[in-house]
């Protein structure tokens, strides 16, 4: 009797070990396929930083027909990877995101025309017709228009909007003079289609002062109220953006994790390594400031999208739309 109590007791310590020890479960919905884009999320959940701090990580791969905010209104996600757009332009509507953290704080996003199209500077869009992405990546657009006073619908708008496919093909079949692309991704597709660099323009929305930050960490409000929520979301921006310092200091081997991770089989060595190369030039924040949202860097994207005369992106100053409490909580871990 003795022994089996032994047993019984040892047995009991082994169960109550295992349950302090199992890995809290959080879902991570991207904006889009699995890319370089994503490299710092890929190598953490590789290397084991996620496991270093007690999370059981799921990454849920995006794709045309996917949008985040939706997903994660509907449950299927803990927090999201989206542009600041589209999360302001959502939260407006009535979905209540809210921004945790800032990993990119530069933005990737360009217009790319053809020389012989004859546009040198962007007075010259108009009477072009420019290949736009929808589903949230049109807000950036739509408020540079704006600022330049071009109209983009109706009978007769001053620029003709291609809704552009997730792809290159406007450009290099002459549907459209200009067309959107990222400095990490559709610009070196151009290149590779055989169209050389100097035949091509480009107008990054850095430079005409009409840059919104890009891929940010958003969950929901609710999410904020539960204090172990909090915790979790906490010890994942710590591990994710360990995730990134170490993607971008070990390039090679972070692309080789991503293309394990591509169930697809779609990308190519090649264009994932152009790509993370490019996508560390947007994340200029390290150390103990990586990953936290810059306030004036989030006002200048509000007043970008508030920017449009006779239909801004969003309509009032968002409240609320952003936190340091997340960030700071991982920081001091």
């Amino acid at each position: 009797m003795k022994t089996l109590t032994v047993f019984a007791a040892a047995a009991a310590m082994v169960g109550a070990a295992s349950v302090a020890q199992a890995a809290d479960p959080l879902t991570l919905q991207l904006k889009w396929v699995t890319q370089a884009q994503f490299a710092g999320y890929y190598v953490a959940e590789a290397k084991g930083f996620y496991d270093e701090v007690g999370l059981d990580v799921t990454i849920k791969p995006g794709g045309p027909d996917i949008n985040p905010s939706q997903v994660i209104a509907g449950g299927g996600a803990d927090v999201v990877v989206d542009w600041m757009p589209s999360a302001l332009a959502t939260r407006e509507k009535g979905v209540p995101l809210v921004n945790i953290a800032q990993p990119f704080d530069r933005s990737g996003m360009m217009l790319t025309c053809r020389k012989d199209s004859g546009i040198t500077q962007p007075t010259d869009f108009k009477g072009k017709t420019l290949g736009v992405w929808f589903a949230g990546n049109e807000y950036p657009f739509l408020s540079w228009m704006s600022k330049l006073g071009f109209s983009t619908d109706g009978a007769d708008p001053d620029v003709r909007v291609l809704k552009q496919g997730f792809n290159v093909d406007p450009i290099l079949q002459r549907q459209a003079e200009c067309i959107s692309t990222m400095t990490y991704n559709e610009y070196g597709q151009i290149i590779d289609a055989g169209i050389p660099e100097s035949e091509l323009i480009v107008f990054k929305y850095e430079d005409q002062g009409v840059a919104t930050l890009e891929d940010g960490l958003y969950t929901l409000e609710a999410n904020l109220q539960d204090p172990a929520m909090v915790d979790k979301l906490a010890r994942f921006v710590k591990a994710s953006m360990k995730g990134w310092e170490y993607a971008i200091e070990n390039q090679e081997e972070a692309v080789e994790i991503v293309l394990e991770n591509d169930a697809s089989g779609a990308q190519t060595e090649e264009h994932q390594a152009r790509m993370l190369e490019e996508v560390g030039k947007l994340i200029t924040k390290t150390g103990d400031e990586a990953g936290r949202l810059d306030p004036e860097a989030y006002e200048r994207t509000v007043g970008v999208l508030m920017s449009g005369q006779s239909d801004p992106v969003i309509n009032e100053t968002p409240e609320g739309a952003w936190t340091h409490d997340v960030w700071e909580k991982a920081m001091a871990q």
